[in-house]
Formats: structure tokens, C-alpha cells, sequence
């Protein structure tokens, strides 16, 4: 069995070369991830070199366009969908809040849509608001002990006259990983729906397999797929065909733009680029080809899948060192399930006998960079009756993350809790 070579690993992220970091456990990636050098080396590439409008006929403008096609092309293939079915936008949220727009011009009022109680607000509030436009809103409500959905209650909430269904491939505060393709598939053996899945706390674990999964839209954020702030979508061919055109009215006919009202950060979406540069230093170094070899080598996708495996296996096995700490504490609420096959590494807590703030304020005095809110999963933290206003504590780790920063973490955690 291959294992993750995290010194490979590290030394592809500046981060962890940097002197004002050193000593720092960083468990808030969740919420932006360190960013490989990859992409920070297009992005200086692009600023000295090519910062100028893309697409003309002269040199440097030449290279920009073909810089930014790059990461159409590149992503593309790793998420196994079309070149033609990728967008970038400026975050997820914003993405959300076009889609929402164009879909809504083509429904008629008493047309419905389901949105799960797990969702990020980004993937619920925007199709919530349409209800203001006659549009029927069903929730598919979370269990108030564990967060989690449960699939069969979608039987009862689907009709002839859903058109969509929105909910996360992970929630960023729950953190169980649905079964997306038997969701899709359930709900579209009952119903003509669109299905909008929230892959953001996802795919940081592993960029998915979106044909696989079946998804009409799949939307997660490259700040924390170890790339540049943007969003990226993918929308299924005859879908975006079919979606009124949300940019300039003369830019109606390219796909590239039509979902974008305003002009897009040429050098951040060639820098994307950078993403699939990495998943290709990590492939080689992990599975070099033989010389010889007399098979085709390895696609991007399939590339994609085995490395989502060799990434999720490490962060399994911190993961079960994590839980089985905090299972032997009685002083400490864990948000979601407690089975490492089960859910992804962001974990949220509630202690019972301390603060969150001073709890918080215990993790950063040894050294845990952590996170305390919300995080704009309001309505999963409603339907378990936590309090908005206090929040959870979250801990955040990828593949990059070692043994010792993970037992750096349960000793600042000791401490903190007392």
C-alpha cells in the first residue's frame, strides 16, 4: 500500500517554510487552506509576465488567454466533466446567488425546491429568498442529536413539482459525508429535479469525482483546495444550454461568461491551474511510471480518485487518533458522528464545563490556530438547538497535517479544557 510522503507533501506548500508560522498547528482549514507553490508560482508568473487583457493577437496577451484556458482544461479533467461544464466565479456564495437568478426565470410560481437543514447558508438562503416570488420551499430537516440527514425523508418531500434539490456533500460543522450519488439517484428516480450539491467542505479531502457522482451542479471554493480565492461550478452541458444568460447580453452565447455578470480575475483563474500542477507532482511522486510499462497511463480522473484515496486514508488515521482522545471525555460535546469512516476531518465541539472563548483563548496561547462562530452553518446548528450567537469550536486538518501537530492539538486541548 502506498503512504502519503508528507515531507514531499510540505515542501510543496511555502507556508511551512515560513518563519512567522513556525510552531503553529493550523486547524482552521475549513476555512482557507495554505496554498501550494504551484499556484502561487502562476499567479507571480502572470502578474510580471502577463497581466494585461487576455485574447488579443500580441505576445503577452497571447499567453494570458492561454494561461487561463489551462485551468478550464486541467480541472476539467480531474473533476472527469467537460471542459465546457467548469466555472470560476469570484467565491461560491456569489455562484450561488447567479444560479438562483437564472434558475428562477425559468420556473412558474408553485414550482418547489427542497434545501437541507445541513447546508452552509450559501447553499439555502438564495433559494430560500425565492419563496418572496412564489416559489414553494421544502426543508429536509437534520436529526436535533446528530446533524445528519437521513436520505428516506426525501421520499416525502419530493413531487412532480420539485424543480431543484440543494444540500452538502459535507457540512462544514456536522461533518458526515452524504452519499450524494444514491441521493441523486433516489431523488431523480422520483422526480425532473436539478440537484445542486455544496462539495466546499468536501473537496478539500480529495477533489471528487463529479461525473461519477451524478450531480447536475457541483460547487466548491479553490482557497481551500489549496488554491487562489475564487469559486468554481460545474453545471452539466444541456443544463447551463438551457439557463437564461446572467452576464452581458452580447456575451449570451459563451458558456465561459454566461453565468458571470461581472469581468473575471483573469491571473486567479490561471493560477487555478496551479491545483492540478500539484495533483500531478503528487501523483508522480507517489505512483511513478515505469519506464517500461506497457499500459496507458493513468488520466486525470483516475489519477484524481486514486490520490482522493491516499489523502483520505492518512487523514483517517489522525482522524481516529482525534476521536478516540475526545470519546474519553465527558467534559466535551462532539457535533456529528463519532466513526471516522463516516465523516471528514472537521470537527466541531461544545465543552461543557468552560467558555467556548476561553477555551479558545487556551488553544491559541499553545499555539492551535482554530476557528469559534458559526461559520454560516447557521441552520444545521439551529436544528440541533446549539446557539448561534456562541457557535462551536471547529477544528480543521488535511493531508498535509502530521501525527505531531494532531498531538499538539489534543495537548492544547487538554490544557484548555483542564
Amino acid at each position: 500500500m502506498t503512504h502519503l510522503d508528507l515531507p514531499f507533501i510540505r515542501s510543496q506548500f511555502p507556508a511551512f517554510a515560513e518563519p512567522s508560522l513556525k510552531g503553529w498547528g493550523f486547524f482552521e482549514n475549513a476555512g482557507g487552506s495554505y496554498t501550494c507553490r504551484q499556484v502561487i508560482d502562476i499567479l507571480n508568473s502572470y502578474y510580471t509576465r502577463t497581466k494585461v487583457q487576455p485574447y488579443y493577437n500580441y505576445p503577452a496577451s497571447q499567453k494570458a488567454g492561454q494561461a487561463m484556458d489551462a485551468s478550464y482544461t486541467r480541472l476539467a479533467a480531474y473533476l472527469n466533466v467537460g471542459e465546457d461544464e467548469v466555472q470560476f466565479g469570484p467565491s461560491t456564495t456569489q455562484n450561488l446567488y447567479v444560479l438562483s437568478h437564472a434558475f428562477r426565470e425559468l420556473w412558474d410560481k408553485g414550482d418547489e425546491i427542497i434545501v437541507s437543514a445541513q447546508d452552509h447558508e450559501s447553499n439555502a438562503g438564495f433559494w430560500r429568498r425565492l419563496e418572496k416570488t412564489g416559489i414553494i420551499i421544502k426543508e429536509w430537516s437534520v436529526d436535533s442529536d446528530t446533524g445528519m440527514l437521513n436520505p428516506e425523508d426525501l421520499d416525502a418531500l419530493l413531487s412532480q413539482k420539485t424543480r431543484l434539490l440543494a444540500f452538502p456533500h459535507c457540512s462544514n460543522v456536522v461533518g458526515h459525508v452524504n452519499p450524494v450519488a444514491d441521493i441523486v439517484a433516489r431523488a431523480k428516480a422520483a422526480a425532473d429535479v436539478c440537484v445542486v450539491v455544496d462539495g466546499v467542505a468536501y473537496a478539500p479531502h480529495g477533489l471528487p469525482d463529479v461525473g461519477a457522482l451524478g450531480a447536475d451542479i457541483y460547487l466548491f471554493s479553490l482557497y481551500k483546495t489549496w488554491g487562489p480565492h475564487l469559486g468554481l461550478m460545474t453545471i452539466k452541458k444541456q443544463i447551463m444550454d438551457a439557463l437564461p444568460n446572467q452576464g452581458h447580453f452580447f456575451n449570451a452565447h459563451l458558456d465561459r461568461k454566461k453565468m458571470m455578470p461581472a469581468g473575471p480575475d483573469h491571473a486567479q483563474i490561471a493560477a487555478a491551474a496551479g491545483v492540478a500542477q500539484y495533483l500531478d507532482a503528487v501523483y508522480d511522486h507517489h505512483f511513478p511510471r515505469p519506464a517500461d510499462a506497457a499500459s496507458p497511463a493513468a488520466g486525470p480522473a483516475e489519477k484524481g480518485r486514486q490520490l482522493k484515496q491516499l489523502f483520505q486514508d492518512h487523514e483517517r488515521d489522525l482522524l481516529t487518533t482525534l476521536l478516540a482522545w475526545l470519546k474519553q471525555r465527558s467534559d466535551i460535546r462532539l457535533i456529528g458522528p463519532d466513526d471516522p469512516e463516516l465523516r471528514a476531518p472537521t470537527i466541531c465541539l461544545l465543552p461543557k464545563d468552560k467558555s467556548l472563548d476561553a477555551v479558545f483563548a487556551g488553544l491559541t496561547a499553545k499555539k492551535i490556530m482554530a476557528g469559534q462562530g458559526h461559520f454560516y452553518g447557521v441552520r444545521p446548528l439551529m436544528g440541533m438547538h446549539i446557539p448561534i450567537e456562541t457557535g462551536v469550536l471547529r477544528l480543521s486538518f488535511l493531508h498535509y497535517t502530521t501525527e505531531d501537530e494532531i498531538s499538539q492539538l489534543i495537548g492544547g486541548l487538554s490544557s484548555a479544557l483542564g
